[in-house]
């Protein structure tokens, strides 16, 4: 039966789905797969299916904020679709995460609403240990920089208190900060749905506004890489667990 948001159904026979936030992140997905085909776009879900060595692969793009990203994987998961990993943009709590950097979450602290709506805040929001294992040993493998930990998802930009919580949450070691990955851990663990979350670095700790300004395009660059490399790592990983399966 067709979903009525990601308006997708279970003809398109993929067991793996990338999910970034963005639409435009989808034609960087496309580079990355064999035998490409546009499927929909519909609100914020765009869709691709293609290939990678041998196994099929949605990328659909989830918008921003958590309740889009636990839509998807409810409807997602409704078509057959039994592995999913995020791949966003992160900023940097730590000293020492560059531009372009991948962060693989481990787990996240669940500041969001979407995952509250699920189940009790104690409740953790962790991945699959085997797909958070792979992404690691392919990132290894690919020679690509990146730093483990837990990530923060929370629920806006634009509030009072925003900096204060960025300065709380670093000091007690967590690495960086998206909106999605804890909806995306909680929900998918709900629904035994094999889950993990890689994110690009886009924004340094700490960083002088001058700097920033001054050295764009270098830090344009990196992230375009990070962005490459972190579709590479997700789908290496993907492909990894399903001979597992």
């Amino acid at each position: 039966m067709k979903q009525a948001h990601i308006q997708l159904d279970e003809s398109v026979g993929a067991p793996c789905a990338l999910m970034p936030g963005d639409p435009k992140r989808v034609d960087v997905i496309a580079q990355c797969l064999e035998n490409v085909e546009e499927l929909t776009f519909n609100r914020e879900y765009r869709s691709i299916v293609g290939t990678y060595k041998g196994m099929r692969v949605i990328g659909i793009s989830t918008g921003m904020g958590g309740s889009s990203v636990a839509i998807a994987v409810e409807e997602l998961k409704n078509i057959g679709v039994h592995t999913m990993m995020r791949i966003g943009s992160a900023g940097a709590l730590q000293k020492g995460i560059d531009l372009g950097d991948l962060v693989i979450c481990e787990a996240a602290v669940r500041d969001d609403g979407a995952s509250r709506c699920y189940i009790d805040p104690i409740y953790p929001a962790a991945p699959d240990y085997r797909l958070i294992n792979h992404c690691v040993e392919a990132a290894k493998d690919l020679d690509y920089r990146y730093h483990v930990g837990v990530v923060l998802s929370h629920e806006s930009f634009y509030y009072d208190e925003d900096q204060e919580d960025s300065i709380k949450w670093s000091k007690k070691g967590v690495l960086a900060t998206d909106f999605e990955t804890a909806a995306l851990y909680t929900v998918g663990r709900l629904r035994k749905v094999h889950t993990a979350s890689i994110l690009n670095n886009v924004v340094l700790w700490g960083e002088n506004t001058e700097d920033s300004i001054g050295s764009y395009q270098e830090g344009a660059d990196k992230t375009a890489q990070g962005e490459k490399r972190e579709i590479l790592t997700a789908l290496e990983a993907m492909y990894r667990l399903e001979q597992e399966l």
